[in-house]
């Protein structure tokens, strides 16, 4: 496909390489006869890793076929991640390398992953946007006279730190934004 046909969160291959489009920047040239560029925010999968690419409008891109698969979280094989699809039960098993910071989101039980698909293969991992973990480990709450709201640092089931408010307590349900990685709110 040229390059002015590319979407956001349209999948291409260049350099041999698959990423997922994040941003485009279109610029028109001041001169005549110049060239449209478009520059696009690209990030890899697998690893997310950032890449900025320039193209002319007539250059091209090979787009990607990338399935999105439903799946749960089912269980850890050593290091990997195996998770099985919502409707026809395959299992995906994805190392920690594609899911990468995801992993401290992963739990049983859990409605809104999806696994990324090319050709068959697993090759990323879409967390929700917002999951619930029990807090394991943190201070108590500190007594006395304090108007303003304190944060401190509290240890999740997963093993991931955020901040928390200081009234929240061991064993309580939080919930955590995954695009931002901060508390968001008590869960019940």
């Amino acid at each position: 496909m040229k390059a002015s046909d590319v979407k956001k969160g349209n999948v291409v291959e260049h350099d041999g390489t698959v990423y997922q489009v994040r941003d485009i920047e279109r610029s028109s040239p001041s001169a005549r006869g110049g060239n449209v560029t478009f520059r696009f925010t690209l990030y890899s999968i697998p690893g997310q890793r950032k890449f900025d690419l320039s193209l002319r409008a007539e250059d091209e891109l090979k787009e990607v076929s990338l399935e999105r698969r439903q799946a749960k979280f089912s269980y850890m094989d050593g290091d990997n991640f195996v998770f099985m699809d919502d409707e026809d039960y395959t299992q995906y098993t994805l190392g920690p390398d594609v899911v990468g910071e995801n992993a401290g989101y992963v739990v049983e039980d859990l409605e809104g992953y999806y696994v990324q698909v090319i050709d068959e293969a697993p090759v990323g991992l879409q967390v929700p946007t917002s999951v619930v973990l029990v807090v394991t480990d943190t201070a108590p709450e500190l007594k006395g006279s304090s108007a303003t709201k304190r944060n401190k640092p509290a240890k999740l089931q997963t093993g991931i730190e955020v901040q928390v408010p200081e009234y929240i307590t061991n064993g309580e349900k939080v919930t955590v934004n995954t695009l931002t990685g901060e508390f968001a709110g008590r869960a019940s």
